[in-house]
C-alpha cells in the first residue's frame, strides 16, 4: 500500500477529506520522526513501539578488495510489533 492508498483508507474509514487525511498522516510521520531524533521511543496502541537502537562499531570486509574496513557505530531506527498486531495477522 502506498501512500496515496493509504490516505483514501484513512479518509474512508475516519469521515475526513482527502486533504485532511493526508495532513493526518504526515502529522503521525513527523511525530514519530521528531520522537526517534529526541532518543524518545514512541508507542503507537495495537501497532508497537518505534525506539532507536545503537549497532556497535565493528570490523568489515570490502568485498571487492578484500580490505578490512572499520565500520562505524551507527543508531537506527527499530520497530518492536505489539501481541495485537502479531495476532491480528496470524
Amino acid at each position: 500500500m502506498n501512500r496515496k492508498e493509504l490516505v483514501t483508507v484513512i479518509a474512508k474509514r475516519s469521515g475526513l477529506s482527502q486533504k485532511d487525511a493526508g495532513k493526518a498522516l504526515e502529522a503521525i510521520t513527523a511525530v514519530v520522526v521528531d520522537g526517534l531524533k529526541a532518543g524518545e521511543r514512541v508507542a503507537i496502541p495495537n501497532v508497537g513501539t518505534f525506539e532507536v537502537r545503537t549497532r556497535a562499531a565493528r570490523e568489515g570486509r570490502n568485498p571487492r578488495t578484500g580490505e578490512q574496513v572499520k565500520i562505524p557505530e551507527k543508531r537506527i531506527p527499530a520497530l518492536k510489533v505489539a501481541k495485537a498486531l502479531k495476532d491480528a495477522v496470524e
